[in-house]
């Protein structure tokens, strides 16, 4: 398989300096921004068990050029945001678990 059908890989530091690599799912854009749909990736598999499979959802802002990957503030953006994502990816794998059956 072609490597350019991989997943996407974000990197992302926090504010402490510390890298967190996630699998982009989903990019969306309305009125209020662009926002992405993130999901952690780990080296070790004891983390990945412990994980929770929460989304990550980021806003993409820039500022002065640079692009940055921003937390959403606003409890009710967030809510509307995080309802979008849910919707559009229940969808995308509802539509894949049907062509697994054919």
């Amino acid at each position: 398989m072609s490597e350019e059908y991989g997943p996407d890989i974000v990197s992302v530091i926090d504010e402490e300096g510390k890298e967190h690599v996630f699998e982009e799912l989903d990019r969306i854009e309305t009125d209020e921004g662009r926002y992405v749909a993130l999901l952690p990736v780990y080296d070790d598999p004891d983390e990945k068990i412990d994980d929770n499979g929460e989304l990550i959802i980021l806003k993409d802002e820039e500022e002065d050029g640079e692009t940055y990957l921003c937390p959403i503030e606003d409890d009710e953006e967030f809510e509307t945001i995080g309802r979008i994502f849910e919707d559009r990816l229940i969808d995308l794998y509802e539509l894949e678990a049907e062509s697994e059956e054919e």
